[in-house]
């Protein structure tokens, strides 16, 4: 018999977690939402499937999971209300839908988008969820070296060693970076990320920013194809997950 299957949308601070994905020994998102799934589930199991891998300390501000169970204890309000009051303060449930059995999570989005955040002086309020980096940055020649990434299909040069991707192939439909005094936002949309990939992109973009790299020599790390001759990768702190796209649901802006 096959059980109905829901997405659940969420949202998370990932200061305190290892990531979504489940980890032996260490704290997960999904490791949480499991949990508490299991417990609404008379504490029969529930799997689930995300949309994607965070890394540490990485954030969401939509994020997407998929899970099987025979009906919603309830119905879906109190259901989300449970939820919500099982889970830490770290993490958020903004609703439940059920869709296709054969709906996938992580398969059917058709676009994923992050943010990457900077501040350039101390604020205490920021800490853990943007990159205090101080030095002045050349944002023009950030964005005209970003532009190039939509030009381009094969990101090997930014993905992390052992990822473990069958393809390096993705689609960038934008990568554009804003400043708003003395803060600043990059923001890059896909079809698909390799695992570590926008932070290695954010990286390498500030040393063009910083006047340590040319807008050529970026274009040369991409056509490289070697994580080897990118930068280092950005802290996981500045990076947020913002949006993901199905053709089947209806879209929000959180």
């Amino acid at each position: 018999m096959i059980m109905p299957r829901f997405f659940l949308e969420i949202a998370y601070d990932g200061t305190l977690y290892h990531g979504w994905q489940l980890q032996p020994g260490v704290d997960t998102v999904q490791k949480e939402i499991e949990a508490a799934l299991t417990k609404l589930n008379s504490n029969e199991r529930v799997p689930t499937l995300g949309c994607g891998r965070t890394d540490t300390g990485v954030h969401a501000r939509q994020f997407f999971l998929h899970f099987d169970m025979a009906g919603l204890p309830g119905g879906e309000e109190l259901f989300v209300f449970k939820l919500n009051r099982m889970l830490s303060p770290s993490i958020s449930v903004y609703g439940v839908t059920q869709v296709g059995d054969h709906a996938n999570a992580r398969f059917d989005a058709t676009s994923r988008t992050y943010e990457y955040h900077i501040h350039q002086h101390k604020l205490p309020f920021l800490h853990n969820r943007s990159w205090n980096l101080w030095h002045t940055l050349d944002v023009d020649k950030m964005n005209t070296a970003a532009a190039l990434l939509l030009s381009h299909r094969d990101f090997a040069s930014f993905q992390k060693t052992g990822g473990g991707a069958k393809t390096s192939i993705c689609h960038v439909m934008k990568a554009q970076w804003e400043q708003n005094g003395d803060r600043l936002v990059f923001t890059i949309q896909a079809d698909r990320f390799l695992r570590n990939m926008v932070r290695a992109i954010v990286g390498t973009l500030v040393q063009v920013g910083l006047g340590r790299l040319s807008v050529e020599e970026f274009q040369a790390i991409i056509f490289a194809g070697e994580r080897s001759e990118a930068s280092d990768s950005a802290p996981g702190c500045g990076l947020y997950l913002t949006k993901v796209t199905y053709p089947y649901l209806r879209e929000t802006e959180r």
